[in-house]
């Protein structure tokens, strides 16, 4: 690690601030450019621990970076992960608040709810689909706090990888009975089909997703415990949304989930 732990509780403290008051920030490696991986993930701790010294809680994880194309462009080898608190959780067919983020998109995703626990070194799909209890349609909502939507990825991550909203919905899926690298997404605004995927453009299988921060997790002495919701990492490129947008997600055998917002 490069940065004091006066530093990174500063920097933490910064980046809540911004993500609670939807206000926009250079990005920190701007004036940290010597800041490493180690220190981004603990300005994310460090963002985790206070909301959970406030009442917030720990329901979920989410994967970033999930495309073997991006990861090659980017210079690094595993998706980054973040955590997903209670408030972040939008009901199915809900509203959010576009007043209460700062320049939101949407991602199409298949969410993972584990029956078992995960531990790396060593995950693999195989060991992922056996903890799995079921999949079921997800619509991520990103916002990074970084101005312009422009950053570099430890800034990002120390930025809990843009996370703010998520809703699920849907019909939850026995992935045995489900391809899960052909099933087929439609992602539309207003009625419009705006983007098209399938499971296979995250890492191949969304299943490696868990995998990898499983893996990653591990390295850390950490776990992903039974009973968690995780984002496996959008399968097109994110779409941006503004007030009186609504957005369904339609999945291949696992129905359509949507939102709107205001």
């Amino acid at each position: 690690m490069k940065l004091s732990r006066e530093v990174i509780e500063q920097l933490a403290i910064h980046l809540e601030t911004c993500e609670l008051e939807a206000k926009d920030t250079p990005k920190i490696t701007d004036d940290h450019p010597d800041m490493d991986w180690d220190d981004a993930y603990a300005i994310q701790d460090e963002i985790k621990r206070r909301k959970i010294a406030r009442g917030n809680r720990v329901i979920g994880l989410k994967a970033g970076l999930t495309s073997h194309a991006k990861m090659k462009q980017m210079g690094v080898e595993t998706p980054v992960f973040g955590f997903l608190v209670d408030y972040f959780s939008v009901p199915e067919g809900g509203e959010i608040d576009t007043s209460k983020l700062i320049h939101p998109k949407v991602e199409p995703e298949i969410a993972f709810v584990t029956k078992a626990p995960l531990r790396g070194p060593g995950c693999h799909i195989g060991a992922v689909l056996a903890a799995t209890d079921f999949v079921i349609p997800a619509i991520e909502v990103i916002d990074s706090r970084y101005r312009d939507f422009k950053f570099d990825l430890k800034s990002v991550v120390a930025d809990n990888c843009s996370s703010s909203r998520f809703v699920v919905g849907g019909r939850m899926g026995n992935f045995a009975d489900l391809d899960l690298r052909t099933t087929g997404i439609v992602l539309e605004k207003n009625g419009e089909p705006v983007a098209f995927g399938a499971g296979a453009a995250v890492l191949g299988h969304p299943a490696a997703a868990i995998a990898m921060l499983a893996n990653m997790l591990g390295e850390r002495g950490e776990e992903i415990p039974a009973g968690t919701l995780i984002l496996s990492g959008g399968i097109t490129e994110a779409v941006a949304v503004q007030p009186g947008d609504d957005v369904t997600l339609r999945v291949q055998d696992l129905g359509s989930v949507s939102v709107r917002f205001k």
